[in-house]
C-alpha cells in the first residue's frame, strides 16, 4: 500500500471515529446538548482535528445521513437486481429494506427526518449536500423504475415513477416520526412493523390494475 492509500485509509478511519462518537453521543443526550468539545472528547481527537472534518456540528450531524442511506440503498438495489421477484413483489420488499435499516439506524433515520423538517440544508456543505442527495436520490430512481417496470408488465396503473417513489418514501419517514412520536409518551407502544406492512399493502393495493 503506498503512503497516498494508506493516509486516505487513516483520513477515512479518523472520520469514521467522529462520526461514532458524535452518534453515541446524540443518542444519549440529544443534538442539542451534545457540544463539539463533548464529541472531541468522546472520539479523543483534538477539537481542531474534529473541525478539519466537520466544519460545524450540523454539517457532522447531516453526515450520519450518508450511514443510513448507503444501507438502505445496498438493501433495495439487491431487491431491485432480483430478477425472479415481480414488481409487486418487490416493493413489499423494499418495506422489509426499509424496516430493517430502521431497526439497525433508528437515530440516524430520525436525522435524516429532523434535517428534511428544518433548515440545516441551507448550512451544509456544497459537496456532502451534493453527495446525500445523490444517494437519495439513487434510491427514489430504484422505486421509480420498480413502478415503470410494473406498468410495462402490466400489473400497476399508468403514472409518474418518481411520484409513487416519492409517495412510498413519504409513507415510510411519514411513519417513523409518528410512531417515534408515540413511544416518547408511552415507550411500550411499538407499532411501526405492523402499521408499515398495513401502509405498504394500501400503497400496492391501489396502484394494481384491474
Amino acid at each position: 500500500m503506498g503512503i497516498a492509500e494508506r493516509r486516505k485509509r487513516e483520513k477515512r478511519m479518523r472520520q469514521r471515529m467522529i462520526q461514532d462518537a458524535a452518534l453515541e453521543l446524540f443518542m444519549q443526550k440529544g443534538f442539542y446538548t451534545v457540544k463539539m468539545e463533548d464529541i472531541s472528547e468522546k472520539a479523543e481527537l483534538s477539537i481542531a482535528t474534529i473541525y478539519i472534518y466537520f466544519k460545524s456540528k450540523d454539517e457532522l450531524y447531516a453526515s450520519l445521513i450518508d450511514i443510513a442511506l448507503e444501507y438502505l440503498y445496498d438493501l433495495v438495489r439487491e431487491v431491485y437486481e432480483n430478477e425472479d421477484l415481480p414488481a409487486n413483489e418487490k416493493f413489499m420488499a423494499y418495506k422489509e429494506a426499509m424496516y430493517k435499516t430502521y431497526r439497525e439506524h433508528p437515530t440516524i433515520l430520525r436525522i435524516i427526518i429532523h434535517i428534511q423538517l428544518y433548515d440545516t440544508l441551507k448550512t451544509l456543505d456544497r459537496k456532502l449536500l451534493d453527495h446525500l442527495n445523490e444517494k437519495g436520490r439513487q434510491i427514489i430512481d430504484i422505486f421509480a423504475g420498480t413502478y415503470d417496470e410494473g406498468v410495462k408488465q402490466g400489473v400497476f396503473k399508468e403514472g409518474h415513477g418518481v411520484a409513487h417513489a416519492d409517495i412510498l418514501w413519504a409513507i415510510f419517514t411519514g411513519l417513523v416520526l409518528w410512531e417515534d412520536s408515540k413511544k416518547k409518551i408511552d415507550d411500550r407502544k411499538d407499532f411501526l412493523k405492523p402499521t408499515l406492512c398495513r401502509a405498504f399493502e394500501i400503497f400496492c393495493h391501489g396502484i394494481q390494475k384491474g
